[in-house]
């Protein structure tokens, strides 16, 4: 995901499994942990059909924890664009299971 957002100076983005568009920001946030201060997910805001704004989000569960904002970005970076859109597809189910309960 980090070469596509250097090559392309833009998020990547995706169909998700609801037919929906989106895109995808990586987020770290600090956690009070002296071991792992920072730790790190996804966030997927879903646009309108249209394009002309954010109308929700969904996001994945914590996916690395680390000792500094860099380290996360690094590892999150990492990832595939396989395999954000497995995370993206992961968070829309979760999402409607947890509106089914």
């Amino acid at each position: 995901m980090g070469g596509y957002l250097k090559e392309h100076s833009r998020p990547p983005a995706f169909e998700g499994l609801d037919a929906q568009p989106y895109t995808v920001s990586m987020e770290v946030e600090q956690t009070g942990n002296l071991r792992t201060p920072y730790r790190g997910f996804l966030v997927f805001p879903r646009w309108a059909e249209t394009g002309l704004g954010i109308v929700g989000h969904v996001e994945t569960e914590m996916l690395a924890d680390g000792r500094s904002p860099e380290d996360i970005e690094s590892r999150l970076g990492a990832l595939t664009l396989d395999e954000v859109k497995r995370h993206l597809d992961e968070a829309i189910q979760r999402s409607r299971d947890v509106g089914d309960s």
